[in-house]
């Protein structure tokens, strides 16, 4: 099973992944991303596939768990 995992310097705070999560495993704290709750997330990827990024650069990207 795959875990996305934040890469907070390409984050633009669109938060894109925390709308389009159906697991609700996106944390937002003042208005920007905060953390995954991985008790919740079931690592379909839908974040990933959503993130824009900054400049082309995704701030999530999917892990293999265990890697």
């Amino acid at each position: 099973s795959f875990r996305p995992i934040w890469k907070e310097e390409n984050c633009i705070q669109c938060l894109f992944c925390w709308l389009y999560c159906p697991d609700m495993a996106i944390k937002v704290k003042d208005g920007k991303r905060a953390e995954f709750d991985y008790d919740y997330c079931k690592g379909c990827g839908i974040c990933a596939l959503e993130c824009p990024g900054k400049k082309g650069n995704k701030a999530i990207i999917m892990v293999e768990e265990g890697k």
